[in-house]
């Protein structure tokens, strides 16, 4: 038998401010349904990321910023998002779950969940990865007395996404959604929501109770119509990515293997049996009960719990979620393969594939 670990380091920082008064809401009641197949039968939020429940990363972003208190916005398969969360001290939160009577998009879903004696509010997209300090956003929101903060982030192609203009001093201006690709050289900057809220209750009050809305049709622009303080931060260099997308997801696990996510791991042993023949790389992270016989290898993947690879097989550049088999001979390449699946002799899984749940793939199969 191997021992192995996942490394992980949580850092805390000191407050200079006062946090009892500030609550968390994640928005995570969405189906899922750019994730497919993958979502089927595991919600978004809870979807595996470097062996873990996505959730996990944000819920100790929270507690490192020193915000102890999070609601949980759940509708899709709510009690499988419950039972993997609890009640969250193992992320050294104190996590509470709301599950929406219907859709009441997303400041709707935010204004049914708020947690009505706080004064403060963090409000997160439940499908977002970022290294960044919180706490330096809870600084500035109170530095410039805003009565909200949105996180901005820049990217390349901004056509898919809803761009915002601020002014010389991150005051937002103008919210712009998903752009032409003939505008964008014309366009004052490619900064795009980030899916990161701070909100004072002045914004609270302004989203309908038990009503359909969004913040970014709805309540943005009725935050600008008012004159309230709005501001932005800029996440400059630290790292985000939705992970809403079979491909972004498999991106952001060969991210975290490269080592461009400023996020650590917790150090958990695990007991995996590695035949002496068989090849592993360092980068590689692996699942408690993993098995990997005679001559088969694994080069920069994530292998999940009782992962089984036979005899010549090969997973490389890969996501396998726990409890799938790999037979002899198949090899399988920058690819992401559902719970409990099942790959069959001499196989290639090419680039690209995404596997659900539970899948078969015949002997001698190309996909």
């Amino acid at each position: 038998m191997i021992f192995g670990c996942l490394r992980i380091r949580l850092t805390f920082r000191v407050l200079v401010f006062i946090m009892n008064d500030v609550s968390a809401v994640i928005l995570a009641g969405g189906k899922g349904t750019r994730l497919r197949p993958l979502t089927v039968f595991t919600p978004k939020p809870i979807v595996p990321m470097m062996n873990r429940p996505f959730l996990a990363f944000q819920l100790e972003m929270l507690s490192a910023a020193g915000v102890e208190k999070a609601v949980l916005s759940l509708s899709y398969q709510p009690n499988k998002i419950e039972d993997a969360i609890g009640d969250g001290s193992q992320y050294r939160s104190k996590v509470s779950f709301v599950t929406e009577p219907n859709p009441l998009g997303t400041s709707g879903a935010f204004r049914f969940a708020a947690d009505e004696s706080s004064h403060t509010f963090v409000v997160l997209n439940g499908d977002i990865l970022t290294d960044i300090d919180l706490a330096k956003v809870f600084e500035q929101h109170r530095n410039t007395k805003a009565d909200a903060t949105i996180v901005l982030v820049e990217v390349e192609d901004p056509t898919r996404y809803g761009l915002v203009e601020t002014d010389d001093d991150g005051r937002v201006e103008r919210f712009l959604e998903k752009p032409k690709a003939e505008d964008v050289p014309h366009l004052r900057s490619r900064n795009i929501n980030a899916g990161i809220y701070i909100l004072e209750r002045s914004v609270l009050d302004l989203i309908p109770k038990n009503e359909h809305s969004s913040f970014e049709f709805n309540i943005f622009p009725a935050i600008l119509e008012k004159g309230l303080n709005f501001r932005s931060y800029l996440l400059g260099d630290g790292y985000w990515r939705d992970i809403g997308n079979p491909t972004s997801y498999l991106h952001a696990h060969m991210d975290f293997l490269a080592g461009k996510v400023g996020l650590d791991l917790p150090e958990i042993p695990v007991q995996i049996e590695i035949a002496t023949a068989a090849s592993v790389d360092r980068s590689s992270l692996f699942g408690e009960g993993c098995v990997l016989k005679p001559n088969s290898a694994v080069r920069n993947s994530v292998l999940g719990p009782g992962v089984m690879l036979e005899e010549k097989a090969i997973v490389e550049n890969s996501v396998i979620w726990g409890h799938s088999r790999i037979a002899a001979g198949a090899a399988v390449q920058g690819s992401v393969i559902g719970r409990s699946s099942f790959i069959g002799r001499s196989s290639s899984i090419t680039k690209g594939t995404v596997l659900g749940d539970k899948a078969t793939i015949p002997d001698y199969s190309v996909t």
